[in-house]
């Protein structure tokens, strides 16, 4: 079943025509993975879905609902759940107060209970420092608890951009390894990431996208073997 679809876009910052007609379609408990260059267009396709950008032509569909009708807020309440490049978690805020204001839009106390005890099972160390203040945590910590905040909001599909970014190999493996958990659990995710070799790995699909463009999509495995792509992003061959 298709969750997410984006169909023609065309987005602007000012008069830079940002997305060139980009469609996309993302099923029901996959992971998709968008690649390319810096200034491709990645970033700026998931602040279009989650509504920080409004679209000048095409338009966003969740599960048939046209999502560009909605302002950036009420498309959370409906599930669509961003994680921004550079985690931009709350830095004066503690670790329990950034999870709880991912519940924010919430009123079942139970549940939001139930969420996060999850969260503290998949990343052990916001638990250890739930009363500390954001700022102060390491990168590493700070990409844990942007997604454990995401998570909070109950997202039927996460916009994950540039998880990777700044963070120490075995941190970014643990990231990785907690996306493909929560995959495996039925999280339906959008994944950007420079690192190309490491979103094909996890991912289903991929699409890869030049100056605002789409200009091959298909099967993950088969992307790596793209030499195209193998040339432009993982290294030669």
């Amino acid at each position: 079943m298709t969750l997410l679809q984006l169909d023609n876009l065309h987005t602007y910052y000012g008069n830079i025509h940002a997305l060139k007609g980009i469609s996309i379609t993302v099923e029901q408990g996959e992971i998709v993975t968008l690649i390319g260059a810096n200034g491709a267009g990645k970033s700026t396709t998931l602040k279009t879905i989650s509504g920080l950008l409004y679209p000048r032509q095409g338009k966003v569909y969740l599960e048939g609902k046209d999502l560009t009708k909605y302002r950036a807020h009420e498309i959370v309440k409906m599930g669509v759940i961003h994680v921004p490049e550079g985690r931009r978690v709350f830095s004066r805020l503690t670790v329990m107060e950034n999870l709880e204001m991912g519940a924010f839009t919430r009123k079942d106390k139970d549940g939001i209970q139930k969420d996060l005890r999850r969260v503290f099972e998949l990343f052990p160390r916001l638990e250890e420092r739930r009363n500390q203040v954001a700022g102060t945590l390491s990168g590493g910590e700070q990409q844990m608890l942007a997604m454990g905040r995401a998570l909070m909001s109950q997202p039927r599909i996460l916009l994950l951009d540039e998880p990777s970014m700044g963070l120490a190999p075995v941190l970014v493996d643990l990231i990785f390894d907690t996306i493909r958990e929560l995959n495996e659990q039925g999280m339906t995710i959008l994944l950007v990431e420079q690192n190309a070799l490491l979103a094909l790995d996890i991912a289903h699909r991929g699409y890869v996208l030049e100056t605002g463009r789409i200009v091959l999509e298909g099967d993950a495995k088969a992307l790596k073997e793209n030499p195209q792509v193998k040339e432009a992003y993982l290294g030669g061959s």
